[in-house]
């Protein structure tokens, strides 16, 4: 089921499985880009389900918001740029690709031929790349976001995130050929 169905049936319904399968479809993604702002697993994971409570909380009105992920993934950065603030002991850390990159595998045959030599290359490839262009790569190629909706969330221009992700994509071809 789509995410936008999912929404209209909690908005409408209230419909408390749908929640929970918005939640499925959505948290992992979430706590990741979460732990990437913190480097730290227990407030990125209660930052992002205090999110989902204010979901919840606020069902009859969430579906008037245009973009749902997009919201979220703002939501989630503007929470962890807070938590930050309130904690003077920690700072922005950078995003760790082997840590955080979390695959979204499907059975798919061509998939299952990929051996873990090439995967350990390719995290390799990722990891090596500047942190700008690791967190952009992730979230357009991992998360499936459009390069808009990555402007949108990290507040930068849809140049600047074309620009990002073309370097990635340039560097990976360089060091995978």
């Amino acid at each position: 089921m789509s995410i936008q169905d999912l929404i209209r049936r909690i908005q409408i319904n209230q419909d408390e499985s749908a929640f929970n399968e918005l939640y499925r479809q959505l948290f992992g993604r979430l706590f990741q880009f979460a732990y990437s702002f913190l480097g730290d697993k227990e407030p990125a994971e209660e930052i992002v389900n205090d999110i989902f409570v204010n979901v919840w909380l606020s069902r009859k009105d969430v579906g008037k918001v245009l973009n749902i992920q997009v919201y979220l993934y703002v939501t989630v950065k503007n929470a962890c740029l807070n938590y930050l603030r309130g904690t003077s002991s920690k700072q922005l850390k950078e995003v760790n690709i082997a840590e955080a990159y979390y695959f979204h595998l499907s059975v798919d045959p061509a998939q299952l031929l990929i051996s873990k030599e090439l995967q350990a290359v390719l995290l390799t490839a990722v990891d090596s790349l500047p942190p700008r262009c690791k967190l952009i790569f992730k979230m357009v190629k991992q998360d499936g976001l459009s390069c808009k909706e990555v402007a949108a969330i990290l507040g930068l221009s849809d140049k600047t995130v074309f620009a990002q992700l073309a370097i990635a994509l340039k560097k990976l071809e360089s060091i995978l050929l």
